[in-house]
């Protein structure tokens, strides 16, 4: 799941039917494939969209 996430992160465009493959044969259900992939690209777009507007994180 950790190498999906990262492979999504850094290199979209090189995923393949064989990375969701290897997750079905992990034991990930279709629906927990569709969950890793929206909260990965939900946290791509969040970071993009802030770094874009320079926002600053906020202290501990």
């Amino acid at each position: 799941m950790l190498n999906y996430a990262a492979k999504l992160t850094k290199t979209p465009a090189a995923i393949e039917k064989g990375d969701v493959d290897a997750l079905r044969n992990s034991g990930f259900s279709n629906t927990a494939i569709l969950d890793i992939a929206q909260v990965t690209a939900y946290f791509a777009y969040v970071n993009r969209i802030a770094d874009g507007l320079g926002v600053e994180l906020e202290g501990e």
